[in-house]
């Protein structure tokens, strides 16, 4: 072939492969008054990068243990993308992120994000990326950096991803669990609904129900779609204020594995969380979906948060003062049990009255 047929023919570009490269600068450049308004010290430089820096001495730091954990929000996305309301996802991968930092003792320092599309659309991309922006304002947490990959054939026209990263830190020996002992007093933090686990489930009830996401809430003065949204609430401040009184001996962040499997893992060997289960009401979405599926108490309790979506395990001559900053700090603190010896049974969890 000579040069000028080569001359005459189109070739190949990455944008007519599916991706847009230009789109994606136009996604940072939307995206930057976001990230910069979640800015702390320590923070170093903005986006755009190979990295993002941070400065552990700037934020105050001497002798610091880093923390890292990393999360998704499961199949709530697939409501967040088959409803098109997707301005509060973003806070719901921050919350899964940062809420277990703090079960560690550790304070939330920067979040860095996964956004995975089959073809960006910038707008929806700004939406969601604002959600985790705001997330991680409420956090005290910087939102210093991220990767948007466009992958046209890896995922259906309209679908995407997300995955979270953040890293937190504490001085060295602050870390938590620490002390747990015999008489503790258990604090629950009240949830905001089913949060972001066990969505598999939740779609399955939605399914049986015969309900649409658009149809009336069976609960609540909204559409089924809006109320299951509801994003996961954050615990952060909230949390490492009342550590700081001192007297926080643990903290659980109630997520898969319901209230059932979550509180032992702050337990040492020999002790069990003895929860009185008519110490808080069961929120309706969980009476709703055991209702409509049939379930039963200890299922119910295994897989979902039922209305508590952290628990403090605290010293009992604490426990007054702690309860009052969380008060301070808008809670409405539950009293939900306390620590005790195990039983014959072995189970971490020993429950009293019932939920439903």
């Amino acid at each position: 072939m000579t040069t000028s047929e080569n001359a005459g023919k189109q070739g190949l570009t990455y944008a007519g492969a599916g991706v847009d490269i230009d789109a994606g600068n136009r996604l940072v450049d939307r995206i930057k008054p976001s990230a910069k308004a979640t800015s702390r010290k320590g923070v170093m430089g903005g986006l755009g990068g190979f990295g993002a820096l941070f400065d552990l001495k700037d934020a105050g730091y001497k002798d610091p243990i880093l923390v890292a954990a990393t999360d998704g929000v499961g199949t709530k996305l697939r409501i967040a993308i088959d409803t098109g309301n997707v301005d509060t996802i973003g806070v719901d991968l921050v919350a899964m992120c940062v809420n277990d930092l703090v079960c560690q003792g550790a304070e939330p320092l920067f979040f860095l994000d996964y956004f995975a599309t089959g073809k960006l659309d910038v707008d929806e991309a700004t939406r969601i990326i604002e959600g985790i922006a705001r997330g991680c304002a409420e956090s005290g947490c910087a939102l210093i950096g991220g990767e948007t990959a466009e992958m046209p054939g890896m995922y259906h026209k309209g679908d995407f991803d997300l995955a979270g990263f953040a890293v937190g830190a504490m001085e060295r020996g602050t870390h938590l669990p620490a002390g747990v002992a015999e008489g503790d007093i258990l604090i629950g933090l009240t949830s905001s609904g089913v949060h972001s686990n066990g969505y598999s489930f939740v779609r399955k009830v939605v399914e049986i129900s015969g309900l649409g996401w658009s149809d009336p809430c069976p609960w609540a003065q909204s559409t089924l779609g809006e109320a299951l949204l509801q994003p996961t609430r954050l615990y952060v401040r909230q949390a490492l204020a009342a550590a700081k009184l001192g007297g926080v001996h643990g903290l659980a962040h109630i997520t898969g594995g319901g209230i059932t499997e979550n509180p032992p893992r702050v337990l040492p060997e020999g002790l069990a969380c003895e929860i009185d289960l008519g110490a808080w009401d069961l929120p309706a979405v969980f009476r709703w979906l055991a209702e409509t599926a049939g379930m039963s108490e200890p299922e119910l309790l295994k897989t979902f948060n039922c209305g508590i979506g952290m628990m403090l395990v605290v010293d009992p001559g604490q426990a007054d003062a702690i309860e009052a900053s969380l008060k301070a700090a808008g809670e409405a603190p539950v009293r939900m049990g306390r620590i005790v010896a195990q039983d014959a049974a072995g189970e971490g969890v020993i429950y009293k009255g019932r939920l439903l």
